[in-house]
């Protein structure tokens, strides 16, 4: 099966993009979670879930999501994990993190970028033992 990356976070573009498909979109991470239920309306499968990782929603802006890159039926698992995720990042719960990545400096976003980086390599490599 292959797979489409879809994230917002440019370290993954950047180290990614050559090897793999990959989707960059400048936005938020509540925008980057529409732009991906989109794709699964339009029939691609969540392979990834969209809030992985210990990293809280909003807390990070940097997101990476991977989906396949063959168009099907409409997988209502992918629909309902979507529609949770973005219930879940958009919430008032985690307004206190939207507020502070107002502050964070160009340290800390690498830092953030990294993070995403490792946990979108760990999905491409499990993928790639899937696919052999």
């Amino acid at each position: 099966m292959d797979f489409i990356i879809v994230t917002n976070n440019p370290r993954v573009r950047d180290e990614y993009g050559m090897k793999y498909c990959v989707f960059y979109r400048e936005c938020s991470f509540d925008d980057l979670l529409y732009f991906v239920r989109d794709k699964i309306h339009k029939g691609h499968r969540l392979l990834t879930h969209p809030l992985s990782g210990s990293v809280k929603p909003n807390e990070t802006p940097y997101k990476s999501i991977m989906i396949s890159a063959d168009i099907g039926r409409l997988d209502d698992d992918s629909v309902a994990l979507i529609e949770n995720a973005i219930t879940v990042a958009t919430s008032g719960k985690f307004e206190r993190y939207r507020q502070r990545q107002k502050i964070l400096t160009e340290e800390i976003l690498a830092d953030f970028q990294m993070i995403d980086y490792f946990l979108i390599t760990g999905a491409i490599e499990s993928a790639m033992t899937g696919l052999r």
